[in-house]
């Protein structure tokens, strides 16, 4: 196992929707562990598989201290909604308030292949969201309103990480509830 290097807006991974983990082996455990590394060494709140240049439907997380991971999420959105501070570590040092659903029921598969349910609220359901965005190839600027994703797009050509390829804007296929689309 193994910290690897994180995967900067711009990269085309992590514009592309993960394919479905089918194998539950010895190297789903170790992309689990590479995640976690990863994400703790970084640090963040979760990372995604692509953001490591994996395209699977795997993350892991950490929030209030606790660790886990989901592969091949479904997710259940509560109608309530929360706003709050979300930064990316494939958008180093930017943070802007997105709106999410408030809470969240997450179905899919712990890295040995049993079932398993997380439910969460608030900073959990938040993370739960936004790595399950990077499944399919959204980034949280995706979901901000018009001005603040002007804003954040041009922090991005402006930072000294930036790729200097034209970001490119995706639209969530998740529901945002009437937010931005």
């Amino acid at each position: 196992m193994s910290v690897k290097p994180i995967r900067l807006f711009g990269d085309p991974v992590l514009r592309m929707t993960a394919r479905p983990v089918t194998a539950f082996d010895r190297e789903l455990r170790n992309l689990v562990k590479d995640l976690t590394e990863t994400m703790r060494d970084a640090p963040g709140a979760g990372l995604a598989a692509p953001q490591i240049g994996v395209s699977l439907r795997v993350f892991t997380y950490v929030v209030e201290g606790e660790p886990g991971h989901l592969v091949n999420p479904d997710l259940t959105l509560s109608e309530e909604e929360q706003d709050g501070p979300e930064g990316c570590l494939s958008l180093p040092g930017l943070t802007y308030d997105c709106r999410r659903a408030h809470g969240v029921v997450a179905r899919g598969f712990n890295m040995y292949g049993d079932p398993v349910t997380i439910e969460g609220t608030q900073r959990l359901a938040r993370c739960i969201q936004h790595e399950t965005d990077h499944l399919d190839g959204v980034i949280f600027i995706d979901r901000l309103d018009r001005e603040q994703r002007k804003a954040a797009l041009r922090a991005i050509r402006e930072a000294d990480w930036a790729a200097g390829a034209a970001p490119r804007v995706r639209i969530s296929p998740h529901d945002t509830f009437g937010g931005a689309r």
